[in-house]
Order: C-alpha cells, then structure tokens, then sequence
C-alpha cells in the first residue's frame, strides 16, 4: 500500500476521505496493505481510518487482546471520534468486540471477518518452525483458499516475523491471549447492528464460527462469500465490498 502513513504521538496510521468514519482493525499477522480494495472503494464515502496495531510494541508482560483495545481507545479519544463504524478481521476483529464491549456508545455499527473470540486455528495448528521458509510458505497459503494470494512478498514478511525471537514472543503471547479471552458469553450484550462477511472456506475460523457469533449476536446479519479463505478483503474484495457497501448505507440510514 503506498499510502501516506501519519505519525502523531505513539499512533501511526493511514486515513483518507470524508464522512462517517471506518475504523478497519488488521489481524495478527496482517498489515495497513490488507485493507487496500476497502480504502479504494469506501474513501469515496467515508472517513477511511486504518492504524497500525503495535503487536511487536507492547511490553511481554501487556501483550493480549485487552491492551489493544486499549490502544485503539486512546486512538479514538485521542482523533476526537464521537462515532465509528468499527471493521475488524482475525485478531482486529476480537479487538473491535473487546472495544465494543468496553464503549459501546462510540461503536454505531460493527463489521467483522474471519474474526477470532470463539474460536481459531492459528497458523494451521502448528507452532511455526521459524527457519523453514517451505513451512512458512505453506501456512501463509492456509490463510487463503487459493494459495495464489501467498505472496513471495507476504511470505517473505511472516517469514521475517517469526524468526525475529522479540515479535515471535509477542506473536505467540497475542495468539494465547486471543485463544483464553473467549468472548461468547458476552455477545448477548451488543446492541449495535453487526455484518459478519466470511470465507465459506475459512479454515482457520471456520464456518461454524461465524455461525455461532450469528446465533449469539442479538443484531447480525451473516454474509457467505464462496471460495474463500480467512481474509476475504484480500482474497475476494470486489464481492466484499458488494456486500459491505449496501449494508452500511442501509444500516445507518435506518439508525439516522
């Protein structure tokens, strides 16, 4: 994504367009990048903000899904949002439930995909083997339905991550901490309108997972994408967006 990041005190972040704000949350292993489609097609109306999460920032002892939160409500306080329309996939989706749960007077609507809270099989269920680079490859793959989106580039940079012994320590600590904060029985608590779009071959948070945050969420409509894996914004962006974009205009026009 060559976009112009912004620097303001501990937050680094990209954010374009106007009208209601966008927060879009990246996953454990994902990047500003993973959101280019939805900040192509959504700037048009809206106030596209993406920060960066700081995963390899947090000291050891903080580094779980609560500090994110955390973080992402200073963000919010500190960019003086009075509402957002909170998009969260994997790991940003636990986070945006966490913050939502935390301020649910700030979230006007919530997206979420491939969102872990329930349930997730991190990195196919395997500890990374940090210098096999094949191994590497192939879990990158996993997050896909077609392996062709694992990227020389994206391989290269989880490669880089897990074989960094100070970002593998806070890897593994988020994805503990992401597997303990089961956030199930806390869902009858939402109130705001929840879009759950996901891979119909997600393997990673399969199906069923979106099926039960759909029985669970007292306001959530579900949506399939087919052949598609973890991250359908990446993989199938025109179909994600064909979704997204009906259900936000229709959904805040009947909250107006």
């Amino acid at each position: 994504m060559n976009k112009e990041l912004i620097t303001e005190g501990e937050f680094t972040y990209i954010a374009e367009g106007e009208g209601p704000v966008l927060l879009m949350l990246h996953g454990l292993f994902g990047a500003l990048s993973n959101f280019t489609d939805l900040l192509a097609r959504f700037k048009q109306n809206y106030h596209v903000v993406i920060p960066m999460m700081p995963i390899y920032d947090l000291p050891v002892a903080d580094t779980h899904v609560k500090s994110l939160a955390a973080y992402i409500n200073r963000f919010v306080e500190f960019k003086k949002f009075k509402e957002i329309n909170l998009l969260g996939n994997s790991l940003g989706g636990h986070v945006a439930l966490v913050y939502a749960l935390e301020h649910p007077e700030r979230v006007k609507t919530m997206i979420l995909t491939g969102s872990s809270g329930l349930y997730e099989n991190a990195m196919g269920g395997s500890f990374p083997r940090r210098e096999d680079y094949e191994f590497i490859k192939a879990k990158v793959a996993y997050t896909f339905y077609d392996p062709i989106h694992a990227t020389p580039e994206l391989v290269d940079e989880v490669f880089e991550i897990v074989n960094n012994k100070d970002k593998l320590i806070r890897i593994l600590a988020l994805a503990k901490s992401a597997i303990r904060h089961n956030i199930g029985q806390d869902l009858y608590r939402f109130a705001m309108p929840v879009c759950l779009i996901w891979g119909r071959n997600d393997q990673i948070t399969p199906p069923e997972v979106a099926e039960e945050f759909h029985s669970l969420l007292p306001h959530s409509d579900l949506y399939w994408i087919d052949l598609c894996g973890h991250a359908p914004m990446m993989e199938r962006p025109e179909e994600f967006n064909a979704i997204l974009e009906p259900w936000l205009t229709s959904t805040l026009k009947e909250k107006v």
